[in-house]
């Protein structure tokens, strides 16, 4: 029997064990798994209109599934604890049911697949305590993951999977070379993003990236645009600027702890390689005057070359991390060039 077949989880007795991941490479593992809520239409009318007996019902599910992602090892015996990078729940009101979607990554040696699962399962299982008061005849199914990238066996996806063989070989092959075909880093341009729900609708001017594009401008980097996206529209806005290859992105805004603040787990799922003490440093020199700046959640990193660092949405928060990186930035972005390592 090859090793593809073998039930790992069956010692040579045929009795459960954990796995022996210890000889294992760690790499960056993420996986995507959904599943489906099906209620009434005038349930999902009452969900989209907040107007259940109990309310922020999409708010409380998506919280339930991050924490059940979390727990997965308490949850499922034969589980590894895995330290999550980002957990990502998503819930998207169809006619007649609730869509959940759950992106789970993590840096290690076993994947991530059970966490996504297990994500989309306890959202789900919290959508139906919340309005079974209306509908106790509502279903939860088609939990499945849907891809997963990373270790010795590489991206898979279950659109590739369902395929014929040939097409299969074929579309599987591509998915592994996907990777490599991202375009050359573009030296010294940069995007800026800004998170906020507000300044996107006109609600509000946006205050903060033309402070950060002026910096850049300075340090003479070239700013090809600053982008204001919704908090929900964060991860989409940071992938099509990842896809023109700047230098450098910067955000701003998104870092709380709010459950509309998306842009530091929407950055994790990207990056490739983390730098936290950039994020750190940030954190540190915003708590000299404003001790709440401990509660940002910003994170720093590289991902596909492009360095990604997440600032606050105040105008001191930005001032303060644009003083950190004025420090660091130039420097990196000379190591990532093939600069040496003096001082």
């Amino acid at each position: 029997m090859s090793d593809d077949s073998t039930l790992s989880h069956l010692d040579a007795d045929g009795r459960a064990r954990m796995v022996d991941v210890s000889g294992k490479s760690p790499s960056v593992r993420r996986a995507v798994a959904s599943g489906r809520y099906r209620t009434r239409a005038d349930v999902i009318a009452l969900l989209r209109d907040d107007a259940l007996p109990k309310a922020d019902v999409l708010t409380t599910a998506r919280l339930a599934g991050i924490g059940g992602a979390k727990r997965t090892s308490e949850l499922i015996p034969l589980c590894h604890p895995l330290p999550l990078d980002a957990v990502t729940v998503d819930l998207e009101l169809d006619i007649d049911s609730v869509v959940i979607t759950a992106t789970a990554t993590t840096t290690g040696r076993t994947g991530v697949e059970m966490e996504a699962l297990t994500a989309v399962a306890v959202a789900g299982l919290t959508l139906h305590d919340m309005v079974k008061a209306v509908d106790p005849a509502g279903v939860l199914g088609e939990i499945r993951l849907i891809e997963k990238t990373g270790g010795v066996r590489g991206p898979w996806s279950r659109d590739v999977a369902a395929r014929p063989a040939a097409a299969r070989a074929n579309a599987g092959a591509k998915l592994a070379q996907s990777a490599p075909e991202h375009p050359a880093v573009r030296p010294r341009t940069a995007i800026v993003l800004v998170a906020s729900t507000r300044a996107a609708s006109g609600e509000r001017p946006d205050e903060t990236g033309p402070v950060i594009a002026a910096w850049l401008g300075e340090h003479g980097i070239a700013v090809d645009e600053v982008v204001v996206a919704p908090d929900a529209g964060v991860a989409e806005a940071l992938q099509a600027a990842l896809a023109s290859a700047p230098a450098v992105i910067l955000t701003t805004g998104g870092t709380g702890p709010s459950p509309s603040d998306r842009t530091p787990d929407a950055v994790a799922a990207e990056i490739d390689v983390e730098l936290p003490g950039i994020a750190e440093a940030i954190r540190a020199r915003g708590r000299e005057a404003v001790p709440t700046a401990a509660l940002s959640r910003g994170v720093a990193g590289i991902a596909r070359g492009t360095v990604i660092v997440t600032l606050p949405g105040s105008r001191g928060g930005v001032r303060d991390g644009l003083a950190v990186l004025d420090e660091l930035l130039p420097h990196l972005l000379e190591q990532l060039a093939g600069g040496d390592h003096d001082a």
